[in-house]
């Protein structure tokens, strides 16, 4: 799990922003308990095994970059698995990875959950500009972050910024899930940023 060692506190005066709705009425609006299930995620350091599980979920000390949102998304009160396989069986033609539907992985599938995200949360700006308050506003703790070809992968947004204001992500990109400074990384040296979204209780 990361700590604060090795990265400077940032000095942007950013504000946070969040959408005030509690999905499982614990106190927590869902920006901040997808976030605490993100983290929760990291604390369990699941090892990065990308697998077929029959009934989808895996076990708890396994796990990809997907499973890291289903799991943030169960601890707001949400069943992402369930509203992933039923938008997929009413909405087909939106899913243009699935050519028949199969509840064991869909919702595990960055591909999919692209076009859900689109279909279902609010859409923010896929740049990133260090110490742009503006920009950096815009990417908020608990967001969703996704990166395309040539390596489909997806992270939650951290509420912890470097100097710049550049948010750290969490995410499992091996060997286990990680909260760390790899938004820029990612996006410049692997895989663009293609979805950046906000859950907003839909």
């Amino acid at each position: 799990v990361f700590t604060n060692k090795g990265i400077a506190e940032s000095q942007l005066d950013i504000p946070r922003i969040r959408l005030e709705y509690d999905q499982d009425g614990d106190g927590l609006f869902d920006a901040d308990d997808i976030l605490e299930g993100a983290r929760k995620d990291a604390a369990n350091r699941p090892r990065y095994v990308d697998a077929y599980y029959r009934g989808g979920y895996p076990p708890d000390d396994e796990g990809v970059c997907t499973d890291v949102i289903w799991r943030a998304f169960l601890n707001a009160g949400y069943d992402l698995k369930s509203m992933v396989d039923y938008d997929i069986r009413e909405n087909l033609k939106e899913y243009p990875r699935v050519d028949r539907p199969d509840p064991n992985i869909d919702f595990r599938r960055v591909l999919n959950l692209l076009p859900f995200f689109l279909r279902h949360a609010r859409e923010l700006t896929s740049e990133v500009i260090p110490c742009n308050v503006e920009n950096l506003t815009q990417w908020q703790g608990g967001d969703i972050v996704i990166f395309g070809p040539p390596y489909n992968h997806i992270a939650i947004v951290s509420d912890i910024r470097r100097a710049d204001g550049v948010p750290l992500i969490i995410h499992n990109s091996g060997p286990y899930t990680k909260e760390e400074d790899a938004l820029l990384y990612w996006h410049e040296n692997i895989s663009p940023i293609v979805g950046h979204f906000r859950w907003d209780g839909k």
